[in-house]
């Protein structure tokens, strides 16, 4: 499968379908009339919003605050809508990467199709014909609303049981610290 590169998209979202405690969530990207979905783990996506962050606050502080990096989300970019429909899951994604294209100032995020026994030495964008690749080339601004609005998605699933804060079930929870096993 080729490399399926949005440079610049015009929405690049994580967003999940479903109920809490039984969502599947997704990378989209669309330009114009294309656009392309990839599945991950919740914990991907956490992750990929915590590194988006770390990476944005890193190009801030090497610059001394001269990168077009801004500190928070600019409010025309906040995107707190669905996405869009049908979501077809082009392939599962499986490793992913960041970089700072400092030459163009933006954001490069790609993400690669899990691949059978995923191999540990692998780099992202390997030259493998029958790998699929998300690329992504997002401005610094771009990438702190995908970041806030990833970390909103995940943070809306199941609420937290107030005594021990795992999930709560829609079929009920059988809370540890009433049972006496937490302290």
């Amino acid at each position: 499968m080729p490399v399926i590169s949005y440079d610049p998209p015009d929405r690049f979202v994580a967003g999940a379908v479903g109920r809490p405690g039984d969502r599947a969530f997704y990378l989209q990207a669309r330009s114009g009339r294309r656009v392309t979905s990839v599945g991950l783990e919740k914990f991907q996506v956490t992750l990929l919003a915590e590194r988006l962050e770390e990476l944005l606050d890193e190009v801030l502080r090497r610059s001394g605050g001269d990168a077009p990096v801004p500190a928070v989300t600019p409010s025309e970019l906040r995107d707190d809508g669905p996405l869009d429909q049908p979501v077809e899951e082009e392939f599962k994604v499986g490793t992913m990467a960041l970089a700072w294209d400092p030459d163009d100032e933006q954001v490069v995020i790609e993400a690669q199709e899990v691949t059978e026994g995923e191999d540990e030495d692998a780099e992202v964008g390997d030259d493998d014909p029958a790998i699929a690749v998300l690329r992504v080339r997002i401005s610094a601004a771009q990438a702190r609303a995908f970041a806030e609005r990833a970390l909103k998605v995940v943070a809306a699933g199941r609420p937290p049981c107030p005594l021990c804060g795992l999930p709560l079930d829609t079929e009920g929870h059988v809370c540890p610290r009433q049972n006496g096993y937490l302290g």
